[in-house]
Protein backbone atom coordinates (compact mmCIF):
# COMPACT_ATOMS: atom_id res chain seq x y z
CA UNK A 1 0.00 0.00 0.00
CA UNK A 2 1.36 3.24 -0.69
CA UNK A 3 1.87 6.06 1.34
CA UNK A 4 -0.13 9.23 0.70
CA UNK A 5 2.50 11.52 2.22
CA UNK A 6 4.57 11.83 -0.96
CA UNK A 7 1.02 12.85 -3.22
CA UNK A 8 0.10 15.57 -0.10
CA UNK A 9 3.38 17.10 -0.25
CA UNK A 10 3.57 17.10 -4.06
CA UNK A 11 -0.01 18.85 -4.41
CA UNK A 12 1.14 21.38 -1.63
CA UNK A 13 4.19 22.11 -3.47
CA UNK A 14 2.21 22.19 -6.67
CA UNK A 15 -0.46 24.56 -4.95
CA UNK A 16 2.45 26.80 -3.94
CA UNK A 17 3.53 26.69 -7.68
CA UNK A 18 0.57 28.19 -9.09
CA UNK A 19 0.03 30.97 -6.08
CA UNK A 20 3.68 32.86 -7.14
CA UNK A 21 2.89 32.18 -10.93
CA UNK A 22 -0.38 34.09 -10.17
CA UNK A 23 1.21 36.88 -7.72
CA UNK A 24 4.08 37.07 -10.21
CA UNK A 25 0.71 37.51 -13.22
CA UNK A 26 -0.33 40.21 -10.99
CA UNK A 27 2.42 42.48 -10.27
CA UNK A 28 2.51 42.40 -13.99
CA UNK A 29 -0.78 43.38 -15.34
CA UNK A 30 -1.82 45.51 -13.02
CA UNK A 31 0.90 48.17 -13.88
CA UNK A 32 0.43 47.23 -17.47
CA UNK A 33 -3.22 48.22 -17.37
CA UNK A 34 -2.35 50.90 -15.26
CA UNK A 35 -0.53 52.74 -17.94
CA UNK A 36 -2.58 51.69 -20.57
CA UNK A 37 -5.42 53.43 -18.63
CA UNK A 38 -3.52 56.50 -18.06
CA UNK A 39 -2.26 56.59 -21.62
CA UNK A 40 -6.23 55.92 -23.13
CA UNK A 41 -7.00 58.93 -20.78
CA UNK A 42 -4.08 61.49 -22.45
CA UNK A 43 -5.23 60.10 -25.66
CA UNK A 44 -8.72 61.03 -24.98
CA UNK A 45 -7.99 64.59 -23.82
CA UNK A 46 -6.11 65.39 -27.19
CA UNK A 47 -7.99 63.64 -29.43
CA UNK A 48 -11.38 65.05 -28.71
CA UNK A 49 -9.77 68.42 -27.48
CA UNK A 50 -11.01 68.25 -24.03
CA UNK A 51 -10.52 71.44 -21.72
CA UNK A 52 -8.86 70.96 -18.42
CA UNK A 53 -11.95 72.13 -16.70
CA UNK A 54 -13.97 68.95 -17.47
CA UNK A 55 -11.28 66.34 -18.07
CA UNK A 56 -7.49 67.60 -17.22
CA UNK A 57 -4.75 65.33 -18.36
CA UNK A 58 -3.14 63.09 -16.40
CA UNK A 59 0.12 64.76 -15.80
CA UNK A 60 -2.04 67.97 -14.86
CA UNK A 61 -3.83 66.00 -12.37
CA UNK A 62 -0.43 64.80 -10.90
CA UNK A 63 0.71 68.23 -10.65
CA UNK A 64 -2.14 68.95 -8.70
CA UNK A 65 -1.50 66.06 -6.37
CA UNK A 66 1.79 66.85 -5.79
CA UNK A 67 0.69 70.12 -4.44
CA UNK A 68 -1.97 68.60 -2.82
CA UNK A 69 -0.02 66.03 -0.52
CA UNK A 70 2.89 69.01 0.04
CA UNK A 71 0.65 71.26 2.26
CA UNK A 72 -1.52 70.40 5.19
CA UNK A 73 -5.08 70.07 4.32
CA UNK A 74 -5.23 66.88 2.73
CA UNK A 75 -3.83 65.43 5.71
CA UNK A 76 -5.92 67.24 8.03
CA UNK A 77 -9.29 66.24 5.82
CA UNK A 78 -7.76 62.31 5.99
CA UNK A 79 -7.74 62.34 9.87
CA UNK A 80 -11.57 63.91 9.92
CA UNK A 81 -12.56 61.02 7.41
CA UNK A 82 -10.29 58.41 8.92
CA UNK A 83 -11.46 58.93 12.13
CA UNK A 84 -15.51 59.47 11.11
CA UNK A 85 -15.36 56.13 8.83
CA UNK A 86 -13.71 53.83 11.93
CA UNK A 87 -15.98 55.33 14.61
CA UNK A 88 -18.63 54.30 11.58
CA UNK A 89 -17.64 50.97 10.93
CA UNK A 90 -16.58 50.17 14.85
CA UNK A 91 -20.58 50.94 15.46
CA UNK A 92 -21.91 49.07 12.40
CA UNK A 93 -19.99 45.98 13.55
CA UNK A 94 -20.77 45.39 17.19
CA UNK A 95 -25.02 46.34 15.92
CA UNK A 96 -24.63 44.23 12.96
CA UNK A 97 -22.60 41.23 14.44
CA UNK A 98 -25.12 41.49 17.38
CA UNK A 99 -28.34 41.52 15.67
CA UNK A 100 -26.76 38.57 13.18
CA UNK A 101 -26.24 36.22 16.05
CA UNK A 102 -29.69 37.22 17.89
CA UNK A 103 -31.44 36.46 14.11
CA UNK A 104 -29.41 33.65 12.87
CA UNK A 105 -30.53 32.00 16.06
CA UNK A 106 -34.15 33.57 15.93
CA UNK A 107 -35.65 33.11 12.54
CA UNK A 108 -39.16 33.97 13.66
CA UNK A 109 -38.11 37.61 15.25
CA UNK A 110 -36.00 38.29 11.90
CA UNK A 111 -39.05 37.73 10.10
CA UNK A 112 -41.12 40.66 12.15
CA UNK A 113 -38.06 42.79 12.32
CA UNK A 114 -36.58 42.43 9.09
CA UNK A 115 -38.53 44.18 6.83
CA UNK A 116 -38.05 47.40 9.49
CA UNK A 117 -33.99 46.49 8.78
CA UNK A 118 -34.14 46.71 4.89
CA UNK A 119 -36.06 50.01 4.87
CA UNK A 120 -33.04 51.51 6.44
CA UNK A 121 -31.35 50.65 3.31
CA UNK A 122 -33.66 51.13 0.52
CA UNK A 123 -34.31 54.30 1.33
CA UNK A 124 -32.47 57.13 -0.64
CA UNK A 125 -29.65 58.13 1.59
CA UNK A 126 -29.58 61.65 0.06
CA UNK A 127 -32.85 62.50 1.51
CA UNK A 128 -32.28 61.63 5.09
CA UNK A 129 -28.83 63.10 5.43
CA UNK A 130 -30.71 66.36 6.32
CA UNK A 131 -32.67 64.53 8.98
CA UNK A 132 -29.00 63.81 10.63
CA UNK A 133 -27.65 67.15 10.61
CA UNK A 134 -31.24 67.88 12.11
CA UNK A 135 -30.58 65.75 14.56
CA UNK A 136 -26.78 65.18 15.62
CA UNK A 137 -25.71 68.49 14.11
CA UNK A 138 -23.03 69.57 11.09
CA UNK A 139 -20.40 67.38 13.36
CA UNK A 140 -18.21 64.21 12.83
CA UNK A 141 -21.21 62.91 14.60
CA UNK A 142 -23.73 62.88 11.88
CA UNK A 143 -21.00 61.13 9.46
CA UNK A 144 -20.06 58.93 11.81
CA UNK A 145 -23.92 57.79 11.73
CA UNK A 146 -24.32 57.44 8.60
CA UNK A 147 -21.02 55.62 8.08
CA UNK A 148 -22.67 53.04 10.04
CA UNK A 149 -26.16 53.22 8.67
CA UNK A 150 -24.93 52.24 5.17
CA UNK A 151 -21.97 49.89 6.34
CA UNK A 152 -24.21 47.62 9.08
CA UNK A 153 -26.47 45.75 6.99
CA UNK A 154 -24.09 43.85 5.40
CA UNK A 155 -22.35 42.37 8.34
CA UNK A 156 -25.65 41.23 9.54
CA UNK A 157 -26.45 39.64 6.73
CA UNK A 158 -23.49 37.81 6.89
CA UNK A 159 -23.60 36.45 10.36
CA UNK A 160 -26.94 35.62 10.13
CA UNK A 161 -25.39 33.23 6.94
CA UNK A 162 -22.73 32.31 9.02
CA UNK A 163 -25.17 30.91 11.83
CA UNK A 164 -27.49 29.10 9.55
CA UNK A 165 -24.46 27.72 7.79
CA UNK A 166 -23.47 25.51 10.81
CA UNK A 167 -23.87 21.74 9.77
CA UNK A 168 -27.35 20.78 12.03
CA UNK A 169 -25.53 17.06 12.63
CA UNK A 170 -22.61 18.97 14.35
CA UNK A 171 -25.32 20.88 16.73
CA UNK A 172 -26.59 17.07 17.08
CA UNK A 173 -23.54 16.15 18.08
CA UNK A 174 -22.83 19.17 20.56
CA UNK A 175 -26.26 18.30 22.16
CA UNK A 176 -25.18 14.43 22.21
CA UNK A 177 -22.30 14.58 24.66
CA UNK A 178 -24.14 18.10 26.31
CA UNK A 179 -21.76 20.27 25.62
CA UNK A 180 -22.06 23.78 27.94
CA UNK A 181 -23.25 26.17 26.03
CA UNK A 182 -19.97 28.29 25.84
CA UNK A 183 -18.63 25.19 24.48
CA UNK A 184 -20.74 25.34 21.80
CA UNK A 185 -20.04 29.08 21.21
CA UNK A 186 -16.10 29.03 21.09
CA UNK A 187 -15.96 24.87 19.27
CA UNK A 188 -19.00 25.60 16.96
CA UNK A 189 -20.05 28.64 16.44
CA UNK A 190 -17.58 30.89 16.75
CA UNK A 191 -15.45 28.92 13.56
CA UNK A 192 -18.22 28.01 11.69
CA UNK A 193 -19.57 31.36 11.05
CA UNK A 194 -16.52 33.78 11.19
CA UNK A 195 -15.56 32.98 7.28
CA UNK A 196 -19.03 34.66 6.78
CA UNK A 197 -18.43 37.58 9.83
CA UNK A 198 -15.28 38.15 8.14
CA UNK A 199 -16.31 39.01 4.80
CA UNK A 200 -18.78 41.11 6.29
CA UNK A 201 -16.27 42.89 8.02
CA UNK A 202 -14.39 43.22 4.50
CA UNK A 203 -17.48 44.80 2.68
CA UNK A 204 -18.36 46.87 5.61
CA UNK A 205 -14.81 49.29 5.81
CA UNK A 206 -15.92 49.84 2.04
CA UNK A 207 -19.10 51.35 2.94
CA UNK A 208 -18.51 52.46 5.92
CA UNK A 209 -15.74 55.28 3.99
CA UNK A 210 -18.93 55.74 1.48
CA UNK A 211 -21.19 56.78 3.84
CA UNK A 212 -19.03 58.91 5.79
CA UNK A 213 -18.05 60.86 2.88
CA UNK A 214 -21.53 61.21 1.32
CA UNK A 215 -21.80 62.63 4.50
CA UNK A 216 -19.43 65.11 4.18
CA UNK A 217 -20.19 66.06 0.55
CA UNK A 218 -23.88 67.03 1.56
CA UNK A 219 -23.29 68.72 4.93
CA UNK A 220 -19.99 69.18 6.52
CA UNK A 221 -17.14 71.60 6.35
CA UNK A 222 -14.15 68.42 6.98
CA UNK A 223 -13.14 65.50 5.51
CA UNK A 224 -12.18 64.69 1.98
CA UNK A 225 -15.81 64.98 0.64
CA UNK A 226 -16.46 68.39 2.10
CA UNK A 227 -12.66 69.29 0.56
CA UNK A 228 -13.69 67.77 -2.61
CA UNK A 229 -16.76 69.75 -2.79
CA UNK A 230 -14.37 73.05 -2.09
CA UNK A 231 -12.60 71.88 -5.01
CA UNK A 232 -15.04 71.88 -6.95
CA UNK A 233 -16.40 75.29 -5.88
CA UNK A 234 -13.25 76.74 -7.12
CA UNK A 235 -13.49 74.69 -10.33
CA UNK A 236 -9.78 73.14 -9.66
CA UNK A 237 -10.98 70.07 -11.68
CA UNK A 238 -7.40 68.36 -11.22
CA UNK A 239 -7.48 69.15 -7.23
CA UNK A 240 -10.48 67.30 -7.47
CA UNK A 241 -9.58 64.43 -9.67
CA UNK A 242 -6.95 64.47 -6.76
CA UNK A 243 -8.80 64.18 -3.86
CA UNK A 244 -10.77 61.94 -5.43
CA UNK A 245 -7.61 59.74 -6.07
CA UNK A 246 -6.70 60.35 -2.43
CA UNK A 247 -10.05 58.93 -1.44
CA UNK A 248 -9.83 56.02 -3.42
CA UNK A 249 -6.22 55.08 -1.98
CA UNK A 250 -7.49 55.37 1.49
CA UNK A 251 -10.16 53.52 1.24
CA UNK A 252 -8.31 50.79 -0.77
CA UNK A 253 -5.82 50.87 2.00
CA UNK A 254 -8.80 49.97 5.04
CA UNK A 255 -9.61 47.51 2.09
CA UNK A 256 -6.78 45.81 2.01
CA UNK A 257 -6.34 45.87 6.06
CA UNK A 258 -9.83 44.25 6.34
CA UNK A 259 -8.68 41.41 3.94
CA UNK A 260 -5.09 40.93 5.49
CA UNK A 261 -6.93 40.42 8.57
CA UNK A 262 -9.81 37.57 7.43
CA UNK A 263 -6.69 35.94 4.94
CA UNK A 264 -4.32 35.48 8.79
CA UNK A 265 -7.81 35.13 10.71
CA UNK A 266 -8.85 32.00 8.94
CA UNK A 267 -5.72 30.44 7.09
CA UNK A 268 -7.69 26.98 7.17
CA UNK A 269 -10.68 28.59 5.20
CA UNK A 270 -10.23 28.38 1.36
CA UNK A 271 -12.01 32.14 1.15
CA UNK A 272 -8.53 32.91 2.67
CA UNK A 273 -6.71 32.40 -0.50
CA UNK A 274 -3.82 30.82 1.23
CA UNK A 275 -2.64 27.01 0.01
CA UNK A 276 -3.49 24.17 1.79
CA UNK A 277 -2.08 20.76 2.21
CA UNK A 278 -4.86 18.06 1.15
Amino acid sequence: MSDPQPKSSETSRAGRRRKGVSTLTLWITTPLLFLAFLGAWKAYTVVFNVGPLMLPPPEQVGEAMVQLLQGQVIYDAMKVTLHETIAGFLLAAVVGIALGIIFGKARNLEKVLSPFLVATQVVPKVAIVPLFLLWFGFGSTSKVVMAAIIAFFVMMQNTILGIRSIDPGHRDLMRVIQAPWWKRVISLDIPSALPYVLTGIELGIVFAITGAVVGEYLGGDEGLGALAVTMLSGLRTDMLFAVVIVMTVLGFLLYAITAAIRRFAIPWHESSGRPTSL
